[in-house]
């Protein structure tokens, strides 16, 4: 298999814009009119989505190994959408279907071969995957909103009950789905470490247009019964060998849910065994009255452990730190050793993760999601709003 030709016709397919998922989708409506229903009523936020994720997913199979355990979470995670294997047939036969058509010449038979067995890999790895979890979960799990909390202009904290068990560890996230918005998913990751009694907390911030972050936060009501898929993520995890690692962490916004998860794990294990890494976390947030958290955090700066640094960019009367959180991270000192998780919007990840690198954070411990979800309101990542609306199938970048 000639993965440098799938990267190279991916990339050149990718660059003719919105054309190619136009394509995409007409050909898979037209020749699998069932599959329609499967999709939100309105396709103008769906844009690339699912196309481009599929080209980025197939094109990077050399990487296979890397990511299998990445790939067998989506097919998990596609179980809510009743997808089945034949589902896999129809989607990868409009994606050679669109690629022969817009690739023209360049779409010959070894390339067509190439294209066809890379999908075949990675379809096969998450129908595998969704076919064990058959036997042990359901395909998504139906949840009580128990609570939901106005913290700001634009925010709202809220607590859900599964009606079973949903397995999670500390930085994952789940597709969570509302009843007024049905097929408009959204990611959105758990807040606090699993609990006995099963509840998990989100923390939920309005982008601009935004259908279904604008909903929750302003008018989920209590006793709501919403969706959730199973969870997904792995960059933001933390391994049995890596928990007892010194960390610092760099949040924006919303991006602090996944982060303020570890933090309930760590503390919980600090008050039985005595034992924590030390742990640094910044928070960044455009106003001061952004620190939604800033309470909790400054309660738990009392543990011997935990260091909290508030940091805020557009306010000059603010009394504390200010500036970008990444650079007010990178200034910290004594950087070398450390693991890094990074969680915020694109741009935030994308200028914190550089600046601890230049500042000695090894490359390799500065650990951010890198997959993409392309959410409701065009951003790039699934590195936080904090809380995007999947494409179906996460871009791995």
């Amino acid at each position: 298999m000639d993965t440098a030709a799938l990267k190279e016709t991916w990339a050149l397919a990718e660059g003719l814009g919105d054309e190619v998922p136009q394509f995409f989708y007409s050909h898979l409506f037209i020749s699998h009119p069932e599959l329609r229903s499967m999709f939100p009523v309105s396709m103008a936020n769906q844009r690339d989505r699912l196309v481009g994720a599929l080209g980025r997913i197939v094109s990077a199979v050399d990487q296979l190994d890397e990511v299998t355990e990445f790939i067998q979470q989506l097919g998990r995670d596609h179980r809510r959408f009743e997808v089945i294997a034949a589902h896999y047939n129809a989607v990868g036969a409009s994606l050679l279907a669109t690629l022969k058509h817009f690739l023209g010449e360049r779409w010959t038979d070894d390339v067509a071969a190439d294209w066809a067995e890379a999908y075949g890999v990675i379809a096969t790895v998450m129908v595998q995957a969704a076919e064990e979890s058959e036997l042990t979960s359901p395909a998504s799990w139906a949840a009580q909103v128990i609570s939901v909390e106005r913290r700001g202009l634009d925010l709202a904290v809220i607590q859900v009950r599964p009606e079973s068990e949903l397995p999670y560890v500390p930085g994952q996230s789940v597709a969570v789905e509302i009843p007024s918005r049905p097929r408009l998913w959204r990611y959105l990751s758990p807040a606090n470490a699993p609990r006995d009694d099963g509840t998990i907390e989100f923390h939920v911030q309005m982008v601009p247009g935004g259908q279904v972050s604008s909903t929750i936060v302003r008018s989920l009501p209590v006793g709501e019964t919403i969706r959730l898929g199973a969870a997904v993520g792995q960059e933001l995890t933390l391994n049995e060998a890596e928990r007892g690692r010194d960390l610092i962490m760099v949040a924006g916004g919303t991006g602090l849910a996944p982060l303020r998860a570890h933090l309930e794990r760590i503390d919980q294990e600090w008050k039985s065994t005595g034992r924590a890494p030390r742990v640094h976390l910044l928070h960044g947030v455009r106003l001061p009255w952004n620190l939604y958290e800033n309470r909790l955090l400054q309660n738990l700066a009392g543990r011997p452990w935990f260091t909290y640094t508030p940091v805020v960019s557009d306010d000059p009367s603010y009394p504390g730190r200010k500036g970008l959180v990444g650079d007010v991270a990178a200034e910290r000192g004594a950087l070398h050793g450390l693991l890094a998780l990074v969680c915020g919007s694109p741009e935030m990840v994308r200028h914190t993760a550089a600046r601890l690198r230049a500042a000695g954070v090894d490359p390799a411990d500065v650990r951010f999601e890198q997959f993409a979800t392309l959410d409701e309101d065009s951003h790039a990542l699934h590195h936080h709003t904090h809380d995007p609306q999947p494409s179906r199938l996460p871009q791995k970048v």
